[in-house]
């Protein structure tokens, strides 16, 4: 193991792993946004956008973040619509995540028992407050363990962006075995960075579950 050659390197991997981490903060932020909108269409059933939401989760859902990118960065220029690679994988990160995050809350949403909607109304609160207030938060404390699994696989989808020229973990990795031939040293540097973002935020989350789990 040359640990020169990790010393000598190891700004480029932490640049990259910042990026990762931006992205994967990105990508879940939206996640959730774009899940909250499909399960409150799903919950107040409104009618053509329920059906949209549904079509949607099921394309998200059944195809790989891959052709997502590969269609966000080459195909849509094509139609003269063009964005950076950093906002492609936004996208395709939020796009897939979505689905996912959708899928964990409605799960969440349909283990509640209906007379805790009732109770809510019955205390005066309209059907957006019973949702909000009543409804989701305890949808939540039933989906976390979901909702965290989604997280972490997001965060390891990041993987696949470098893709689309991002210069990533992956990417700086491939760029340095390339041209140095340290597969050793560059494949130990990718675990480690890795480990140092998800082993954290996997300890944060099981606490998180917790401590839901006691409310």
């Amino acid at each position: 193991m040359d640990f020169d050659f990790l010393i000598k390197f190891s700004p480029m991997f932490m640049q990259a792993t910042w990026l990762t981490l931006e992205l994967a903060i990105f990508g879940v932020l939206f996640s959730f946004i774009i899940a909250l909108f499909c399960v409150s269409v799903s919950f107040f059933n409104f009618n053509y956008l329920n059906k949209i939401c549904k079509v949607y989760i099921e394309f998200s859902r059944n195809t790989p973040l891959l052709i997502q990118l590969f269609f966000l960065y080459y195909a849509l220029p094509e139609f003269n619509i063009h964005f950076s690679s950093f906002v492609c994988a936004i996208v395709g990160l939020s796009f897939l995540g979505g689905s996912y995050m959708a899928e964990s809350l409605r799960a969440g949403i349909e283990a509640i028992k209906k007379q805790q909607y009732e109770s809510g109304l019955s205390l005066g609160l309209n059907k957006w407050q019973n949702f909000f207030y009543v409804i989701m938060p305890q949808a939540l404390g039933i989906a976390m363990p979901s909702i965290s699994a989604n997280i972490i696989f997001l965060l390891k989808e990041t993987s696949v962006v470098s893709i689309i020229a991002l210069a990533d973990l992956v990417y700086v990795a491939k760029d340095l075995i390339g041209l140095y031939y340290k597969s050793n040293e560059a494949l130990f540097a990718l675990v480690f960075c890795y480990l140092i973002l998800i082993l954290p935020l996997s300890l944060i989350l099981n606490r998180i579950e917790k401590r839901l789990n006691y409310v």
